[in-house]
């Protein structure tokens, strides 16, 4: 089946944060419909209104967005195919719920919650290979199948509550192409008769889900492999509303797996393991609980994106680092693996330090700026540029470029115990106090002059750099950290350097 113009849809449903694997979701439409000069949509399905979470909504738009993820038709962006939420579409299921009863294809149900419960623990005794409202038992519930035409009228005139479901075709077999899959098939004995418009005058998840992706012209629907199951459902649909021929292709994307590789991903695993699981910050707006994102913690979206895109595929190649544009222009879906993807969350640090090496010392003093001002510490006017060029090669998240540069802004208040008992000397006090000698003789302190005046020194007194330095470094820092000895002290000036050397002289002494 062959559609001339490629549009996909991500289609969440917000009942809570966009989970990671959601991201991934939504970035492998994103690079298939841009790698095809296609349309890529956002379309909220909310049909489930008991499950609705406040500012979910507001929350995978803003996710998607920060991810560089930009939406061509959707809730905020408009397009010729809305409205884009589902409950706004309310009406329009209800006509193709009863163009299927009309055709044969679906029916009424009266049941009650309680006869369901009997049904299901009638079918558990009897060790039913299916238990769920299926083909073998229908005509003995209380439906429109089992009943006279006037009883069925009667019934909804009196307003007797009744869902919809897909009346599923006996003994056939259900074939379908996946484009990661390959060919998979479904027998309608292992399959039930699914509810397609419940008793709120809401659609299910599967009706509302083919009719709009059949409205809006949908060609490929990427999505995860949890929704496999759902398939021969789907196809069954477009057969039976007439739309076989319009069908859009499949793909069902491999499982993001726990780092130990057993199980799906979920949000345990990052509490547990201390990473997060979700893009962005989140809020629990009913227990006020807050999950950690990907954004708070100091990731680039860049890197984000970089690390998701190759969880599940593969360029074929030995390339790691990829642009948004070179995704884009890599991505195909025959690369997709059929087999879970293990997150590993240290791999997801590597490729965030990566980033940081290649951002500009102008863009990273930006971030540092900020920081300095959340902690309210004063900048002194310190070239923040090239404290960052200094230190980002240390540094994997955004606020570790702090972790690594704090002692530029701050003097140290206590000093490693371990080095001072394992290494401070008795003659220590006294060469660090002639190193601050030559120091304080320095006219211009620059790097260059430091380095030279403190070299001389220590050859004419025969000391070895491993007898000074590491002390100096301790009275500068607080510990044995950090950039180049001769850099820091060319940073943090004359009189902060000779004021931290005199604080460890009265401390060890």
């Amino acid at each position: 089946m062959s559609h001339t113009q490629i549009r996909v849809r991500f289609a969440p449903s917000p009942t809570g944060p966009l989970h990671i694997g959601g991201v991934r979701t939504a970035l492998y439409n994103y690079l298939f419909a841009k790698k095809n000069k296609g349309t890529f949509i956002l379309r909220i399905e909310d049909t489930d209104q008991t499950r609705y979470v406040e500012g979910a909504e507001r929350y995978i738009m803003d996710s998607l967005k920060w991810s560089g993820i930009q939406i061509d038709e959707g809730i905020e962006q408009g397009g010729d195919f809305g409205p884009y939420r589902q409950s706004e579409r309310k009406e329009i299921y209800k006509e193709y719920a009863m163009q299927l009863i009309e055709a044969g294809k679906a029916y009424y149900a009266f049941d009650s919650p309680e006869e369901l419960d009997q049904m299901r623990k009638k079918l558990e005794e009897e060790k039913a290979a299916n238990t769920s409202y299926n083909p073998s038992i229908r005509l003995q519930m209380r439906n429109s199948l089992s009943m006279s035409k006037q009883e069925v009228v009667q019934l909804i005139e009196n307003g007797t509550p009744y869902v919809i479901r897909f009346k599923t075709p006996e003994n056939e077999t259900i074939e379908m192409n996946d484009l990661v899959r390959g060919n998979v098939k479904f027998h309608s004995s292992t399959l039930d008769d699914k509810v397609l418009y419940k008793s709120d005058g809401m659609p299910t998840y599967h009706l509302a889900n083919v009719v709009d992706d059949y409205l809006m012209k949908i060609s490929h629907v990427i999505r995860g492999e949890e929704w496999l199951p759902s398939l021969p459902l789907h196809v069954q649909l477009y057969d039976a509303l007439g739309w076989k021929n319009e069908m859009p292709e499949f793909a069902h994307l491999p499982l993001l797996l726990k780092p130990s590789g057993n199980g799906k991903l979920s949000k345990r695993d990052g509490d547990k393991l201390g990473f997060p699981v979700f893009p962005m910050q989140w809020t629990d707006p009913k227990s006020g609980d807050i999950s950690a994102g990907y954004k708070e913690d100091g990731y680039f979206p860049e890197a984000f994106i970089n690390m998701l895109a190759l969880l599940g595929w593969n360029p074929g190649t030995e390339q790691e680092l990829f642009s948004m544009d070179e995704l884009m222009d890599e991505f195909s879906i025959e690369k997709v693996s059929k087999s879970g993807a293990r997150f590993d969350p240290q791999k997801a640090r590597w490729f965030n330090h990566a980033y940081m090496q290649k951002k500009e010392n102008s863009f990273l003093a930006k971030e540092l700026e900020t920081i300095l001002e959340q902690k309210a510490v004063k900048n002194n006017q310190l070239d923040l540029e090239k404290i960052c060029s200094m230190v980002k090669e240390r540094a994997e998240l955004i606020p570790e470029l702090w972790d690594q540069s704090f002692f530029f802004f701050e003097a140290p208040e206590e000093y490693d115990e371990k080095f001072l008992k394992k290494k401070w000397k008795d003659n220590t006090s006294e060469i660090i106090k002639n190193v601050a000698d030559v120091l304080n003789g320095i006219e211009s302190f620059q790097k260059e002059e430091i380095e030279k005046q403190i070299k001389d020194h220590l050859e004419k007194q025969e000391l070895g750099f491993g007898q000074v330095m590491p002390h100096l470094r301790v009275a500068i820092v607080g510990k044995p950290m950090g950039p180049d000895m001769f850099d820091i002290l060319s940073i943090i000036g004359k009189e902060e350097s000779l004021k931290r050397i005199s604080a460890i002289l009265n401390r060890v002494n």
